[in-house]
């Protein structure tokens, strides 16, 4: 029993470290940002977001890549004084960092993964820092789907 536990711990310490191997070091990868904007909805589907990029209509709560772009949206319903109205929680990439001459754009960067990882990602040397323009964001999907209860 005892080579048992001790073996499981062995194998958790290695799933752990090979994890922390695969995420990019701090500051490499930049922050996704999100917004509310309000929805296109075509006149013969109201209570549908339409999705541009899919030329497709989506129902609230759903959400749709934005290939060829890096993102993704989410089709949702307001509450309080624009209870009803259509919303789209757009996640994407954001702005690029501040140019920093000692940090470099990654060629690991995949541009045609899905959205987070077609994000940009940067090789720093030590020490150096990325550096994001402030950006107002709208809350996390959960916290979004909290204010915008589903039609």
């Amino acid at each position: 029993m005892k080579a048992f536990v001790a073996v499981m711990v062995a194998v958790a310490l290695v799933a752990v470290h090979a994890a922390d191997e695969k995420k990019p070091a701090d500051g490499e990868r930049p922050k996704t940002f999100r917004r509310l904007i309000p929805a296109d909805v075509l006149r013969d589907f109201p209570g549908m977001c339409f999705a541009s990029t899919r030329c497709a209509t989506i129902e609230p709560g759903n959400t749709w890549e934005l290939s060829p772009f890096c993102g993704r949206s989410t089709c949702v319903t307001a509450d309080g004084d624009q209870a009803g109205r259509l919303l789209e929680l757009v996640e994407d990439c954001g702005p690029l960092p501040v140019p920093n001459p000692k940090c470099k754009l990654s060629e690991k960067t995949n541009k045609t993964a899905p959205f987070p990882d077609c994000c940009p990602t940067f090789e720093c040397e030590e020490g150096a820092k990325l550096e994001y323009p402030e950006v107002a964001t709208a809350p996390p999907p959960k916290e979004a789907a909290k204010e915008t209860p589903k039609a």
